[in-house]
């Protein structure tokens, strides 16, 4: 039983040093490139919640027309 622990214990402390030596790999983004990657997304989320409310209102009035 002892084994089995020390054995999950090696792959475990194994694996979390496979993670750090991978994180230090990654090419993290400037401060600008963050602030201008940022604004992208808020930009493009306004843009597709914008295009999801019209649809919303435009399929809205076709059904009021059709119950009526």
């Amino acid at each position: 039983m002892a084994t089995q622990t020390n054995t999950r214990k090696g792959k475990v402390r194994t694996y979390f040093k496979g993670v750090r030596a991978e994180v230090k790999k990654v090419n993290w983004p400037s401060r600008k490139e963050l602030i201008n990657y940022t604004a992208i997304v808020i930009f493009i989320s306004i843009i597709v919640s914008l295009v999801v409310w019209i649809l919303d209102l435009g399929i809205h009035r076709i059904l009021s027309l059709i119950i009526r």
